[in-house]
C-alpha cells in the first residue's frame, strides 16, 4: 500500500465519494461520460476525472 499523506488521503477519499455519487446520477440522467486522466500534484500521480455531458 502506498504511503499516503493526510492531503493525499483526503483527496483519494473525496474522489471515491464523487465516483459513487456520480454513478447514481449517471444512471438516472443517461448522459454521456467523458473520462480524462489528469496529473494530481497532491497525490503525485495520475487520476481519472469523469464528466457527465447531457
Amino acid at each position: 500500500m502506498p504511503n499516503l499523506t493526510r492531503r493525499g488521503f483526503i483527496a483519494a477519499a473525496a474522489a471515491a465519494g464523487t465516483v459513487r455519487a456520480l454513478q447514481t446520477i449517471a444512471s438516472r440522467t443517461g448522459g454521456r461520460r467523458i473520462l480524462t486522466l489528469v496529473y494530481d500534484k497532491s497525490l503525485g500521480m495520475m487520476r481519472a476525472v469523469e464528466k457527465l455531458v447531457p
